[in-house]
């Protein structure tokens, strides 16, 4: 796990993916920036972790679209365009509104009403202006989702997809009006659920992904053009 204070990994010789997490998150934070070349020597003094360990995380990185690997080059930040971007979410909400309607159809009123529970603590992270901690719940909402209607092979797919925007502040996207709107969604798709309505409920995941591809647009626009 990160050390708070430093930004640093334990010097406990960490996994290949807690290495892959640490770089992630200096990603999501404009630490490494698109282009930025990943220098393992780098990475191994700032995580502890051995040369192994690092190239396993980069690789893993890789698949993920997150890093690119030309040989002789190395490792750097990949950058994603808007259109890759439109592109990912759009098979996203095609992908994620099946989930939710089976999940709908399939899962227990155990697993229902931990989903209500997340989206409720959601809520709470508008109020406290807690970004990072509102984007793991919000992956733990989907993810379960996702594994309770039985839909492991579209998880791992999902993921794939779920790309970062590297050119654009991770608080941004998760502040104020978008975590607002985001728990909005939220509690519509849940209502649709407890009330067994698998199309409503297809509907609204597909209308949430896309919510979140309008609201990134937009900061992309304003980064390159400016608010005027």
């Amino acid at each position: 796990m990160e050390n708070k204070v430093t930004g640093a990994l334990p010097k406990k010789g960490p996994s290949g993916i807690e290495i892959a997490e640490w770089i992630r998150m200096q990603i999501r934070r404009q630490r490494l920036v698109p282009g930025q070349r990943l220098v393992e020597v780098d990475i191994i003094r700032q995580t502890g972790g051995s040369r192994f360990k690092v190239r396993e995380a980069l690789q893993r990185l890789s698949a993920e679209g997150l890093v690119d690997i030309e040989e002789y080059r190395g490792a750097s930040v990949r950058d994603a365009s808007m259109e890759e971007v439109r592109q990912l979410y759009h098979a996203r909400g095609a992908l994620e509104g099946i989930c939710a309607a089976d999940f709908t159809r399939k899962a227990t009123p155990e697993q229902k009403s931990e989903l209500s529970r997340i989206a409720a603590e959601m809520d709470e992270c508008v109020a406290g202006a807690a970004p990072e901690h509102f984007a793991r719940l919000n992956a733990q909402w989907h993810n379960l989702i996702m594994e309770a209607g039985g839909n492991l092979v579209i998880q791992g797919i999902v993921q794939r997809l779920n790309t970062p925007i590297h050119h654009l502040v991770f608080e941004s996207f998760y502040r104020g009006e978008r975590l607002r709107a985001a728990v909005e969604d939220h509690r519509i798709i849940v209502d649709a659920i407890m009330a067994g309505d698998c199309y409503a409920a297809e509907a609204a995941m597909r209308k949430h992904v896309i919510n979140g591809l309008k609201y990134l647009s937009e900061l992309d626009r304003n980064v390159h053009y400016g608010d005027g």
